[in-house]
């Protein structure tokens, strides 16, 4: 029987690796030779010396031939039907039996996923997308997909085929998304894909949709199963579906994970198997130092911020991102948690713990650029595919970055999909989108001449702005009780406000304006001060025009600016002092609340990626003091309703006076939502003493001092009040009672009324 069924020309096509639809040519088909249906069989197997089809259910096997060209086999079998065939494969002196991974035709995208994706519309394209461990026709194996519709061809790469793109060709579909079925792959296999373009050029490409990759400066993906986790927090996630984070108590404590604490390379880290993992050493750190994993930051992370009263902790960008330095913030791998600290299984881990002892977790989301390295989403397809092809849109020079094409529905896609995934996969309670102001302004950074205008001539990224209104909508549609904070540091308006009434549909946005201000005004001396009282009460007159959170973030101790303690004026005991005066406004201000790592205990020197936090002044009482300070700051705040609880509702504010600006001193009302409760706060902004101060109350009775941030524990001068004062029947600021009190140097007081003990007194 004649075994030439094909043209040379399309063996050729294989051979050259130059068909998009190598299904056409390799695996099993039904043709008509001799006027008999016969089943021919065709493999290219690159280093083979011999091929026999296996045809297990009839114990047979059928000898493979040759046929133009000496890697390309074929034989004809005379069958009705034919089952899952396996290949027998002769390599040198070693001999294989495998399935055929062009016997599986039947694509796994259907129809309406690529619909959807092609309208930017499918919200779970990861699930489709990337590397998926399944069984097909009763054979597992993992199934691959990937979007790449410009290339000429598309082949994986792996250990499993010794990264020989001529063994395991993709199929291109209609919209350019190639897939192959490969069978008896598990976890834990290593792929990327060899991607070529119609002038032959060759990229290889890390996945976009890849769960995992390999430590750097390695760049593989690594075909993972992230439904394997047995979760432990279905309490907290239903607890946070049925809250408004808006009411509730949100201090952030905002951590780059590489650098808050390093372990010695001379300690192996634990897997909860037992074994021990490999060291990720970094050159760049103190010689013998290592990063901590996920699961050895849930020992050590998780206390250090319960204990401290924070609620959430805030993670600087964990998707995989090659350099060290950039914090995260160049991102490559946008579905992997970086492998620097362990395994998808252990940040799900951390997760986990975070939730188990009642702390959320917000992760900084990068949507705005991407990195130009050669493994990545830059110029993926041989053409600008993520990227906007124009460098007047596509790039941040400032950066060396790439920008997002967010009219493209496939990009627009990836990057939704990706947001919900954080959520669906690894349970975050929220995202922080970093450098917002860069995706809405299209003359972000950008001189005259380098930028082009929308179509209606102005400088608004318009789809940039429809995107992040998509991502928003989505996340809290799938997701109610979500917090979605935007790093944007313009007037832009109505970055908060929800998407139907025409907002981004943020509901936080960082008070870049109250950040600068604050920073301002406690850097100068005292004394100069009191022409500054603008500065300390500005905030207050656009506060409700957003949902703002109060941030001091890392951009505030790096490059210069020092760290919080070397901003403050004055001798170290005033410069503790001012810190604890700063911090107590914030917390007493309305909106949300973040700090960065290290201003908790004073560290002096400026954030250093590459080494840990100064943890050994710890060994000193002053900041022994300042984190005791921080710690009843958070609880004083997390225990009083009236901080938190109208931060966006005007009742929720009132001065009672912001215009001593001779004294430097501001006095203000916080009201609890749906209840009479209040708090009484007065800031006083230099290191002068007032022993008789009066403002005016709402209501008669005794003001207990719940906190004073000049109180001898925490390092001050213990000036105060004996634990409160009862009102004086004068009235003062449009008030009918007031109280005389003692304000404390840079001090900051907050009062509450003592409705029992002052019920008990008016009875008798």
């Amino acid at each position: 029987m004649s075994m030439t069924t094909i043209a040379p020309e399309q063996v050729n096509r294989i051979v050259w690796n130059q068909h998009q639809d190598p299904f056409e040519v390799l695996g099993s088909h039904l043709i008509e030779q001799n006027g008999k249906n016969v089943w021919a069989v065709r493999a290219y197997l690159p280093n083979a010396s011999a091929v026999s089809v296996v045809v297990p259910e009839e114990r047979k096997e059928y000898p493979m031939q040759t046929v133009h060209h000496p890697h390309f086999f074929e034989c004809t079998i005379e069958t009705a039907e034919l089952p899952n065939y396996q290949l027998k494969i002769k390599e040198g002196d070693r001999e294989r039996v495998t399935y055929d991974p062009y016997a599986f035709r039947s694509p796994r995208l259907t129809d309406f996923d690529l619909h959807l994706f092609g309208e930017g519309n499918h919200h779970r394209i990861y699930e489709k997308l990337g590397a998926h461990l399944t069984e097909v026709d009763g054979v597992k194996g993992v199934y691959f997909a990937v979007w790449a519709p410009n290339a000429r061809n598309v082949s994986l790469l792996g250990d499993f085929n010794s990264w020989d793109g001529r063994k395991h060709q993709m199929r291109k579909g209609p919209t350019g998304v190639w897939e192959l079925f490969i069978p008896e792959l598990g976890a834990g296999e290593h792929y990327k894909y060899e991607i070529k373009n119609f002038e032959g050029h060759i990229y290889e490409k890390s996945d976009p949709y890849g769960f995992q990759q390999e430590p750097r400066p390695k760049t593989a993906s690594i075909v993972t199963d992230l439904n394997t986790y047995k979760w432990s927090d279905e309490d907290w996630l239903e607890k946070r579906r049925h809250s408004d984070p808006l009411t509730q108590p949100v201090s952030v404590y905002e951590v780059h994970i590489g650098s808050w604490l390093h372990a010695s390379s001379a300690e192996p880290a634990k897997l909860p198997n037992g074994e021990t993992e490999p060291v990720v050493i970094v050159s760049e750190l103190k010689p013998g130092a290592r990063f901590l994993t996920y699961r050895e930051l849930a020992e050590k992370l998780i206390p250090y911020v319960k204990e401290l009263g924070y609620t959430h902790v805030e993670l600087l960008p964990i998707a995989e991102h090659p350099f060290d330095g950039s914090w995260g913030y160049q991102v490559t791998g946008y579905y992997a948690p970086t492998s620097r600290f362990g395994t998808p299984e252990d940040f799900m881990y951390f997760v986990d713990q975070c939730h188990l002892n009642g702390i959320g977790v917000i992760v900084d989301w990068v949507p705005g650029h991407f990195p130009k390295d050669g493994h990545g989403l830059a110029f993926f397809d041989g053409s600008h595919l993520y990227e906007h092809a124009d460098p007047r849109k596509g790039e941040h020079k400032e950066w060396g970055t790439l920008v997002f094409n967010y009219s493209r529905h496939e990009v627009r896609n990836f990057l939704a999909a990706n947001a919900l995934f954080w959520f669906d996969k690894y349970h975050i309670d929220g995202i922080r989108v970093d450098a917002v102001a860069s995706m809405l302004y299209l003359d972000y950074c950008r001189k005259p001449g380098e930028w082009l205008p929308n179509q209606y001539g102005g400088r608004e990224n318009l789809e940039a702005a429809d995107f992040l209104r998509q991502v928003n909508y989505l996340i809290f549609t799938y997701f109610p009780g979500a917090l979605s904070i935007a790093e944007e540091s313009t007037s832009w308006p109505m970055v908060s406000w929800p998407t139907y009434t025409g907002g981004l549909g943020f509901n936080l946005k960082w008070n870049m304006g109250w950040m600068h201000d604050m920073l301002d005004y406690f850097s100068m001396d005292p004394w100069f001060r009191q022409f500054h009282q603008n500065n300390v009460t500005f905030s207050m007159w656009y506060n409700h025009s957003e949902n703002f959170m109060l941030a001091l973030s890392h951009d505030e101790v790096v490059h210069g600016k020092s760290n919080m303690i070397g901003k403050m004026p004055g001798d170290t005991w005033q410069k503790l002092a001012n810190i604890r005066c700063l911090f107590s406004y914030m917390f007493a201000h309305p909106g949300k609340k973040t700090m960065f790592m290290s201003m908790e205990f004073g560290q002096w020197s400026e954030w250093n990626v590459w080494a840990d936090l100064e943890w050994h002044l710890l060994q000193y009482e002053a900041h022994q003091q300042l984190k005791q300070f921080f710690h009843e700051l958070n609880y004083l705040y997390r225990g009083e309703p009236a901080l938190y609880t109208q931060d966006f509702a005007e009742p929720g504010f009132e001065w009672i006076d912001c215009s001593d600006n001779r004294h430097s001193v501001v006095s203000f009302i916080r009201r609890e939502k749906d209840s009479d409760n209040f708090v009484v706060v007065v800031c006083n902004f230099t290191p002068q003493p007032h022993s008789h101060y009066r403002i005016g109350v709402p209501e008669k009775g005794f003001y207990t001092e719940l906190f004073n941030s000049d109180a001898r524990q925490y390092g001050g001068s213990n000036m105060g009040n004996l634990g409160g004062k009862w009102t004086d029947d004068w009235s003062l600021h449009n008030r009918p009672y007031s109280l005389d009190l003692c304000l404390p140097p840079l001090g900051v007081l907050i009062l509450k009324l003592d409705k029992e003990k002052t019920a008990k007194a008016l009875e008798s």
